[in-house]
């Protein structure tokens, strides 16, 4: 049987590749990757990981100066080349005060919102003395105490982390060696459902590394040499607006964001499908890339839907504003709740690869 690079069988008809063994890998992977901590700002765990593990799959990776990962897939057409964005780093919080009653208030890492972390468990990275662990909360959380819990607005004044020490003073704290300026990494609670569906937080955008990830398996397995040279760039500052604003390989003339697809009241897709986004908060995406991803779905059977995105920023965006004369699109695996407790499942994330097979290989 003859097969070609973007994933079809030539057959009678055309049908589509299956694409299980590869689905199962990358949710092992992502699931792998959310258990280790990578709010933006401290992603040298989680970098090195991805790294290893395109190293694994026979690929030449490195490390950016800013802390990313460049992977190369080859290709024939150096001119020509596309580059794929994702983005390994998360919200999270960091240290702005140790107050008198030896708790910690935070400030944000990216978008990260005080009403849907309350209560989450939370690991308090210090700089020199390990980690410690305790609990976000509301200021006076006991509603057997505090009249006024159901009135009071969430917020990074208002609610505190709780450690899990002895502490009842600034001093206890401190002499723990926890110090303004400490990582706050918030647990992400990764569930795989027998039903497919992948909950967690932090989704965004570590499902589409895993996503990426299985490309790579998928290309090394097929013994696919790309028509056109071929990129990954794994950033690490997505999520507080520069993580694509440099390293774009020479002879890059396109540049596709994998992050999510958004879910939501008044847009069109599902957790099961892979969105394409025709326009987020910065303005419209590529014409001639968004047709041709378009095409490409509609070629290997992909359930895919167009979308537009209202409050949407993507690391392509940040790779033009740096001043790279590229074609810009953005695509992703259906995500709810997105920068909460979010939610997928197993077919959004096979659409997106087979997107990207069909995209990115024909």
């Amino acid at each position: 049987m003859e097969r070609d690079p973007c994933g079809l069988r030539k057959e009678s008809g055309m049908e589509t590749i299956n694409l299980k063994k590869y689905t199962d890998f990358l949710v092992e992977k992502t699931e792998t990757l959310l258990n280790i901590d990578s709010p933006t700002g401290y992603t040298e765990n989680a970098a090195a990981w991805v790294k290893n593990e395109f190293e694994q799959l026979g690929f030449e990776a490195k490390l950016t100066n800013k802390g990313g990962v460049l992977v190369s897939f080859g290709g024939v057409d150096r001119e020509n080349g596309l580059l794929l964005e994702a983005h390994v780093d998360t919200l999270g919080g960091m240290v702005a005060e140790i107050k008198g009653n030896g708790r910690l208030r935070l400030t944000n890492l990216g978008g990260l919102n005080p009403n849907n972390a309350e209560t989450e468990n939370v690991r308090v990275v210090t700089k020199f003395n390990g980690v410690y662990e305790g609990t976000f909360q509301l200021c006076n959380a006991s509603l057997h105490v505090n009249g006024e819990y159901n009135n009071i607005k969430r917020g990074w004044d208002t609610c505190e982390v709780v450690l899990d020490e002895d502490v009842k003073t600034k001093e206890d704290t401190e002499k723990l060696g926890v110090a303004v300026g400490d990582i706050v990494c918030f647990e992400p609670n990764v569930r795989i459902t027998r039903s497919g569906y992948i909950k967690s937080r932090f989704l965004d955008d570590k499902l589409s590394v895993g996503i990426l990830l299985g490309l790579a398996k998928y290309i090394r397995d097929e013994k696919i040499v790309p028509r056109r040279a071929l990129y990954v760039h794994i950033t690490v500052f997505e999520e507080v607006g520069h993580g694509g604003s440099g390293n774009v390989p020479e002879g890059c003339v396109e540049a596709v964001s994998v992050d999510m697809g958004c879910v939501g009241e008044g847009l069109q897709c599902t957790e099961k499908q892979v969105s394409i986004c025709a326009k987020d908060s910065r303005g419209p995406y590529s014409y001639p890339v968004v047709k041709g991803l378009i095409d490409s779905a509609r070629e290997c059977g992909a359930d895919y839907v167009m979308d537009v995105y209202p409050h949407y920023g993507s690391d392509v965006e940040s790779t033009l504003d740096a001043g790279y004369d590229l074609r810009h699109g953005l695509i992703g695996a259906g995500v709810y709740a997105s920068h909460g407790y979010e939610r997928s499942h197993r077919d959004g994330a096979e659409n997106t690869l087979r997107l990207l097979i069909a995209y990115a290989l024909k």
